[in-house]
């Protein structure tokens, strides 16, 4: 979010927020399917015009919110993305793979703590269009991954489909268990079928 540039910004910046968090709580208490403007109005303290002031739909605030998570798990993971982009020439191949316990206990470890929001978004993924959320890593992260595996780069988008794919069908499976399923479980599961591609 930009910072607000005078008090009427800050205002609106201020207001986004509060509907934010009372969507946050709701989405802990309850499936996305059943919260409606009028809970997040209420809870947030504003009325239906000022909902409709920032967001169309309940789907676009779950959409604003899943880009905040995408944001804030690059923080979780406490490593500089920048510095990680800059050596991706240099790094050994293993340490590319993105599998290796120490990415995915991090990654696993957030999606359960944010499951509900990581469920509705895996739910509504199509509508949501969350593909222009992953673009810039995409192009930035897994693209200069791919060229060091050497694959043709008529073939990235294809490869890049079937393990994001392959992967979010693992994630989706675990938060229907709501995520019972040790990390330890799932991070097996998944280097079992990438190591058998």
């Amino acid at each position: 979010m930009n910072k607000p540039k005078n008090k009427s910004e800050s205002k609106y910046f201020a207001t986004a927020a509060r509907m934010d968090e009372a969507f946050l709580e709701l989405i802990e208490q309850k499936d996305f399917a059943y919260i409606t403007v009028k809970e997040i109005c209420a809870k947030a303290g504003v009325n239906r015009s000022t909902f409709y002031l920032h967001y169309e739909t309940v789907g676009d605030l779950l959409a604003e919110t899943a880009e905040h998570l995408i944001t804030q798990f690059v923080e979780y993971m406490g490593a500089d993305p920048a510095a990680f982009i800059a050596r991706i020439g240099e790094r050994p191949l293993e340490e590319l793979y993105l599998i290796t316990p120490e990415y995915l206990t991090t990654y696993l470890s957030y999606v359960k703590e944010h499951r509900r929001i990581f469920k509705a978004t895996v739910e509504h993924a199509a509508t949501l269009q969350m593909v222009d959320a992953y673009r810039d890593l995409t192009r930035y992260v897994f693209i200069p991954i791919l060229d060091r595996f050497g694959v043709p780069a008529a073939d990235q988008s294809y490869v890049m489909r079937y393990h994001i794919s392959g992967l979010m069908a693992i994630v989706d499976e675990w938060l229907r268990g709501d995520c019972e399923d040790s990390i330890e479980h799932i991070i097996a599961v998944i280097q079992r079928c990438v190591k058998r591609r």
